[in-house]
């Protein structure tokens, strides 16, 4: 197994605090609002913290059926959520899993920075390329992008 890092950083001009929210905090109910054309529903085990077993459904058409992530660790004083993709999705022949570490920080304009690791640990000797990893982050995009314009439309959401 080896593994690959990534690091980005994604701006947005909602705050960290109620970015952390729609994303971590009230996911379940908020992604089939605000994404509908990419996700169906999702499953959650637990309380959402460490421990809990997170399965989001994807939309009929979608190349990926659903993903299932295990929720490592999330610090709502820190703004920040740490997970391990562990079934469904992009993983399979090359991939055995994907770990995210998540940071929300403010932003200059009073927006927020989402800085993000991804370590993607592969089967055997295979190999994952730069431009596969920036599919993955693609594919995330669409649904962070979704939540976001979600919250400027719903100013009340996710306060």
């Amino acid at each position: 197994m080896g593994v690959v890092t990534y690091d980005f950083e994604v701006t947005s001009p909602i705050s960290p605090a109620r970015l952390f929210k729609a994303l971590v905090l009230e996911a379940d109910k908020l992604f089939p609002k605000a994404a509908p054309h990419a996700i169906k529903s999702v499953e959650l085990e637990g309380n959402g913290g460490p421990g809990s077993i997170v399965k989001i459904n994807f939309a009929d058409g979608l190349p990926f059926q659903y993903v299932k992530h295990t929720v490592e660790g999330q610090d709502k004083d820190n703004l920040s959520y740490s997970y391990n993709l562990i079934e469904g999705g992009p993983l399979g022949e090359k991939l055995e899993k994907i770990s995210y570490e998540n940071k929300f920080v403010a932003g200059a304009d009073g927006g927020s920075v989402c800085k993000s690791l991804m370590k993607f640990y592969t089967v055997g000797d295979c190999t994952f390329t730069e431009d596969e990893i920036k599919e993955q982050i693609q594919r995330m995009d669409g649904v962070y992008k979704a939540v976001e314009a979600y919250l400027v439309a719903n100013p009340d959401a996710c306060n």
